[in-house]
């Protein structure tokens, strides 16, 4: 049976897609006490301990007088060799893994060769610990123009959550526009951060669920956690305008699947409730899935379908996707 291509170096090690990812959660809380560590990854310390077994047995991860320390990459690759080259005549398919990894280890290093380019330069942005987060963050925002993109999977629980509100709004007050997209258990969490931000103008939309934080600012800058997920720091800024533009695209289309939630729904928020329901009489959505997913009673939703086929014009569900098409509304 074929083995599956390696996508990454632990991947090449043979961790799964979940190992993976609480390394890299962990990475970042290196040396830091177990309580901390625990607190990071919003878990108690003993769920903790059952989350590390797995990576502890592969020597990935140890406890050491109430501190976690995690492996470097490199350390891992080391580690695995010198353990596998001892059983190499019973684990030859393992090595080959293993060294399937050493192309993702050189790709960090890999810079190309005289003349083999006419001219290199750095990419512009930089990872940073330390620092005031929302002190930058301010000074971003108003020393900046353009629209404000959220991915926000937990900052209703960060400290500074109601002075990132002001900032917010203070900008939507000269004009600008925030969107942020939150995962639905913040409509349960934390009701009142998203309502003080929705009366502030901004719109608001729900996924499931969201993997990192970011924030996009105009065209001209991104904030992402590295790795990506919900640490503050390390933190990767970037302004190198592709990467920007890259992220804008990415938070577009991540906007255009979610939903609206209509009790959110204030002045600049409405066109984008009439698109969703559009959008999913398109798809052939029935009343009642476009009801639970609005959190509106069927009554409601079937008021707002016929007050849509008014507006259009139209006496059909299928005339009016195919009017709000001519009027660029889809």
């Amino acid at each position: 049976m074929s083995r599956r291509a390696p996508v990454s170096t632990l991947s090449a090690l043979g961790l799964t897609r979940e190992e993976e990812r609480l390394y890299q959660r962990l990475l970042p809380l290196s040396g830091s006490e177990v309580d901390v560590v625990a607190r990071g990854l919003r878990i108690s310390p003993d769920a903790l301990s059952a989350q590390i077994a797995d990576l502890s047995d592969r020597g990935i991860v140890r406890v050491e007088r109430g501190r976690v320390h995690v492996l470097s990459l490199s350390a891992v690759v080391s580690a695995y060799v010198a353990r596998e080259a001892d059983a190499a005549l019973r684990a030859r398919e393992r090595l080959d893994d293993i060294a399937g990894a050493i192309p993702f280890l050189a790709a960090a290093a890999t810079r190309p060769g005289p003349g083999e380019v006419e001219s290199t330069q750095l990419l512009d942005g930089e990872v940073s610990t330390g620092g005031n987060p929302l002190q930058l963050l301010t000074k971003m925002v108003e020393e900046s123009r353009g629209d404000l993109l959220w991915l926000r999977p937990d900052a209703w629980d960060l400290p500074r959550e109601e002075a990132v509100a002001k900032v917010v709004a203070a900008a939507i007050a000269t004009g600008r526009r925030s969107r942020a997209i939150y995962p639905v258990r913040a409509l349960q969490e934390a009701p009142d951060v998203l309502l003080t931000r929705a009366r502030a103008g901004e719109q608001i939309r729900v996924v499931s669920d969201l993997p990192t934080r970011m924030f996009v600012l105009g065209s001209t800058h991104a904030v992402v956690p590295e790795p990506l997920g919900m640490a503050d720091e390390p933190r990767l800024l970037v302004r190198q305008g592709a990467l920007v533009e890259a992220l804008t695209m990415l938070f577009e289309l991540m906007w255009e699947r979610a939903a609206p939630v209509p009790d959110l729904d204030f002045g600049d928020a409405r066109p984008d409730l009439r698109r969703f329901i559009l959008q999913q009489l398109a798809a052939g959505s029935k009343d009642e899935q476009i009801a639970r997913a609005l959190g509106l009673s069927l009554r409601t939703l079937r008021r707002r379908v016929a007050d849509l086929l008014i507006e259009l014009g139209v006496d059909t569900r299928f005339q009016a996707g195919a009017e709000a098409v001519r009027r660029g509304w889809l």
